[in-house]
């Protein structure tokens, strides 16, 4: 094991309720160490958090989700993400990977069960780890169900982009060649993952500032700045992440979470649902309610895809809070 600076501050900062217990990078395996961090009070309800992305990794704010009077909560960077290293590293991470990296850090901290909160790709985690190991889950807090299916990719990029932003769509399939465009999720995610930095560098841009438009219910940018995209700034890392798993589909069965939602059946859940979410609509959200008893969807009007959104911060927080009551109980 490979600390960090704040590994083995028992407590740390504790004039702020909301530092880390304890920090650390953590070896999994396959050359991977993973960042982990916990918060709250060591007796607390066992909680972990899971980001989104893939490849985003975990924010300070995160923990602010967590009441630290009442939980003891887990927050990771994936692999290849965030603080975990080697950084942007695609080689040994699938998704059982990431689901196998849960149950060591469950392991380590010597919970039994524990509740899974997750939004967008997070909640594919959350549920794919769920549907694996439904006997060490307590509850589970979800925001803007993500299925992990091509069918949601298409409709975000196929039919939402150009129904709600037509000079957007222009821009995006612009950054393509005219023979490319006819399957541009395809190219963009074979562009993104070149090796040439001519090539990658536009694409990962592109993708990332799109995907960064539609999150938003009421983003301050509808276009794409096409001068900048071949810039030397850096480079986001969540495209290249994203394009590694959507490309092979998640590491996922077809349907495979809705064909098997049955098995979280008599676990609580609470779904958190932006009414105008573009990336993950609420059509997903209620196909996965029917499918599994013991959940509910708590619509925030006035809302897309971001945590940020007016009101979805506050509705997640309220449903890690209730699903906690409910634990308890």
């Amino acid at each position: 094991m490979a600390p960090d600076a704040d590994a083995g501050k028992a407590g740390g900062n504790r004039s702020d309720p909301f530092a880390p217990l304890t920090s650390e990078l953590m070896p999994v395996g396959d050359g991977h160490q993973i960042h982990v961090e916990t918060v709250g009070r060591a007796d607390g309800i066992p909680a972990v958090y899971l980001h989104g992305g893939p490849g985003s990794g975990c924010q300070p704010d995160h923990r602010r989700l967590f009441d630290p009077e009442r939980f003891h909560a887990v927050l990771f960077d994936q692999r290849g993400a965030g603080r975990s290293r080697p950084k942007g590293r695609r080689d040994d991470n699938t998704l059982p990977h990431l689901i196998a990296d849960m149950e060591l850090i469950r392991e380590k901290f010597g919970f039994q069960r524990w509740m899974i909160v997750g939004g967008s790709w997070g909640a594919t985690l959350a549920l794919a780890y769920a549907q694996m190991h439904p006997q060490r889950v307590t509850g589970i807090a979800l925001r803007a169900t993500f299925l992990g299916t091509r069918q949601e990719l298409d409709h975000a990029f196929r039919d939402a982009l150009p129904r709600w932003y037509p000079a957007l769509n222009e821009d995006f399939l612009g950054v393509l060649p005219g023979e490319e465009r006819e399957r541009p999720l395809d190219a963009y995610f074979r562009r993104i993952l070149d090796v040439d930095p001519a090539v990658y560098g536009p694409a990962a841009r592109a993708w990332g500032d799109t995907e960064r438009i539609l999150s938003e219910h009421a983003s301050s940018r509808v276009r794409l700045d096409l001068a900048s995209l071949a810039s030397t700034r850096a480079l986001p890392s969540t495209p290249f992440m994203e394009a590694h798993y959507f490309r092979n589909d998640c590491f996922m069965k077809p349907d495979q979470l809705l064909n098997h939602a049955g098995r979280l059946a008599g676990i609580p859940g609470i779904i958190v649902q932006g009414r105008y979410d573009l990336l993950c609509p609420p059509a997903t959200s209620h196909a996965l309610a029917a499918a599994w008893r013991g959940s509910e969807i708590r619509i925030v009007e006035g809302a897309g895809h971001s945590l940020y959104d007016p009101g979805v911060r506050d509705a997640v927080m309220k449903a890690i809070a209730d699903l906690a009551s409910i634990i308890k109980r």
